[in-house]
């Protein structure tokens, strides 16, 4: 196992994603739209860790944020790709050092989470809409109308607010990088390479 997975408050560090998601500061938001704190925890994990830590740890984060959220979508696959590749990338680029780099990583990587959620919601609404066409007369549809009048189902809400949301989440995650993830990057590669605290 990686180095800091063996240190137990490193990885319990990995619990104030959740406390402030709930939390959700509101003087740390905008448009009403908090950070992607996932994002901003697992970016510098991984890239100070390597992939396998990457992955298990995105692993973990999406089973929490889950657990707060229980709902038809899953913020797991998106953490596990990050994970992963930002693991990849800290292990065979050179070592990322610049705050503008972090800021660019932490965009791509609130991008990605976002749009991954989107593209569940929009596959679930075409799903639940093709089955409500395709059932046999009389028999009635084995999904709920109702359900596709609910505000997140259809297309047209994917387009507008989830738009918003999303471009809140991403310039917020990005304006937040520099400052959080340098500062645990430089902390967790000092652990990394054997200092002691």
């Amino acid at each position: 196992m990686a180095s800091l997975a063996r240190q137990p408050w490193c990885v319990a560090s990995g619990l104030l994603v959740p406390l402030l998601t709930l939390a959700a500061p509101a003087w740390l938001s905008l448009a009403g739209v908090g950070p992607a704190w996932a994002v901003l925890w697992l970016l510098p994990w991984s890239l100070a860790d390597g992939r396998r830590s990457g992955l298990l740890a995105g692993l973990a984060l999406g089973l929490l944020l889950d657990a707060l959220q229980p709902g038809p979508v899953s913020q797991i696959p998106a953490l596990l790709l990050l994970g992963w590749w930002w693991g990849r990338i800290g292990r065979l680029a050179p070592p990322i050092e610049r705050s503008f780099n972090l800021a660019l990583l932490a965009l791509v990587g609130s991008l990605i989470s976002g749009l991954s959620l989107m593209l569940q919601w929009a596959l679930r609404h075409w799903t639940a809409v093709a089955a409500l066409h395709t059932s046999a007369p009389g028999s009635g549809p084995d999904v709920q109308a109702a359900l596709l009048a609910v505000p997140g189902w259809g297309w047209d809400d994917l387009a507008q607010a989830g738009v918003q949301i999303l471009l809140a989440q991403t310039v917020l995650t990005a304006l937040l990088a520099p400052m959080l993830c340098s500062l645990q990057l430089l902390l967790w590669r000092q652990i990394g390479s054997g200092w002691r605290g």
